[in-house]
């Protein structure tokens, strides 16, 4: 795992339509603790008897991410990994480059550079994307200061 990037902040788009296929996802992103890629998250909704396709799977995904209802990070790879957004807007995640543990930081002075950044450009729906990655306490011998508390599955 490495080099993980957060995807932009608030989506202005109408709510989507709820689906079975909507559904299903979102439920199946909720009872998982951290982020997850789309192909654990189906072979957990196939493991629970839920009839979905990967397509589906990552479509569904990438309307959830369109909508700002899931945050989003990307591995170096280049695979993206989902966990729901909480209601009060996006996250940023310091995330071990190693085994994957996330840690949600503060960022408000990003969140408000970010706006004042596109006002003084005189840009509107400005988006961002922030890249904190890492070496966790437990992927880095020797280390003293706790462990973050969320693991990527």
């Amino acid at each position: 795992m490495g080099g993980l990037s957060e995807t932009s902040a608030t989506r202005l788009q109408a709510p989507l339509r709820t689906t079975r296929q909507r559904t299903a996802v979102m439920s199946a992103l909720q009872q998982r603790a951290g982020f997850t890629s789309a192909q654990d998250l189906h072979e957990a909704l196939e493991a629970d008897g839920i009839t979905i396709g990967l397509t589906t799977v990552y479509r569904t995904l990438h309307a959830l991410d369109r909508s700002g209802q899931v945050d989003v990070v990307r591995e170096k790879s280049g695979e993206r990994l989902y966990r729901p957004r909480p209601d009060d807007g996006h996250r940023h995640y310091l995330v071990c480059r190693e085994c994957g543990l996330s840690a949600e930081v503060e960022a408000s002075a990003v969140e408000s550079w970010a706006e004042k950044l596109g006002e003084v450009m005189g840009f509107a729906e400005v988006e961002h994307t922030v890249e904190l990655t890492g070496v966790c306490n437990g992927c880095h011998p020797g280390r003293t200061a706790p462990a973050p508390t969320e693991q990527h599955t």
